[in-house]
C-alpha cells in the first residue's frame, strides 16, 4: 500500500459528484464482495444516501486525482446503529475506483474520516468489511489503527458463494477511556 499521490486532494462530496460515485460503487456491487448489495443503486438513490449522511453532520468525502480532477474514491462515516446509546460510534465505508486501487486514495480518505469524526466528538469507528479474504480493505484498516474484533462466518450469499463479514474497530480520541461531555 503506497502513500497518497502528491497531487491528490480530499474534499466533501457535492451533488455534481454523485454520478462518479455511483459508477465506482456500481463496480464494487457488481464485481466484488465489499458491499452485500446485489443490484447497483442508481444515482438518485446514492444522492439520497449522501444527503442523509451530510444532513446528519457526518463526513462524506471524495478523493480527486489532482492533475485530472477525477474522482478516484469516496468514503463516509454513518451512524453505526440507530439506537441513541450508539451516538458516539460511527461506521466507515471506503470505495476506490478499480484503476486507482493501491495508490493511496483509500488510506487518505480513511485518515481524513478518522480526523473529522474525532473532531466531531465520536469515540469509536467500526468497519464491517465484506469478505474475509478482502486483504486490501483489512490491510487498509489495520494500517489506520483498526483492530480485528470478530468475523461473522458465511453471513451473506453473493456471487454464488457464502461470504464472511470482518469486524474491525478503532478508538477515536480518548475512546472509551473517559466519559463524553
Amino acid at each position: 500500500m503506497s502513500d497518497p499521490p502528491a497531487t491528490m486532494s480530499i474534499r466533501p462530496v457535492e451533488a455534481a459528484d454523485i454520478d462518479a460515485i455511483q459508477s465506482i460503487y456500481a463496480h464494487h456491487v457488481l464485481h466484488g464482495l465489499a458491499s452485500f448489495e446485489e443490484t447497483a443503486p442508481d444515482a438518485a438513490e446514492l444522492g439520497r444516501r449522501w444527503r442523509a449522511i451530510a444532513d446528519a453532520g457526518l463526513p462524506y468525502l471524495c478523493a480527486l486525482d489532482g492533475d485530472a480532477k477525477t474522482i478516484r474514491g469516496y468514503a463516509y462515516a454513518g451512524p453505526y446503529r440507530p439506537r441513541s446509546a450508539y451516538r458516539f460510534t460511527v461506521e466507515d465505508s471506503v470505495y476506490v475506483a478499480p484503476e486507482a486501487a493501491g495508490r493511496g486514495f483509500g488510506r487518505a480518505l480513511l485518515r481524513a474520516l478518522i480526523g473529522i469524526c474525532t473532531d466531531l466528538g465520536k469515540r469509536q469507528m467500526v468497519a464491517v468489511i465484506g469478505d474475509s479474504s478482502n486483504e486490501a480493505s483489512i490491510g487498509l484498516h489495520r494500517a489506520c489503527g483498526f483492530e480485528l474484533v470478530g468475523t461473522f462466518n458465511a453471513i451473506g450469499y453473493k456471487h454464488g458463494r457464502w461470504v464472511d463479514s470482518v469486524l474491525m474497530q478503532r478508538a477515536l480520541g480518548p475512546g472509551g477511556g473517559t466519559l463524553p461531555d
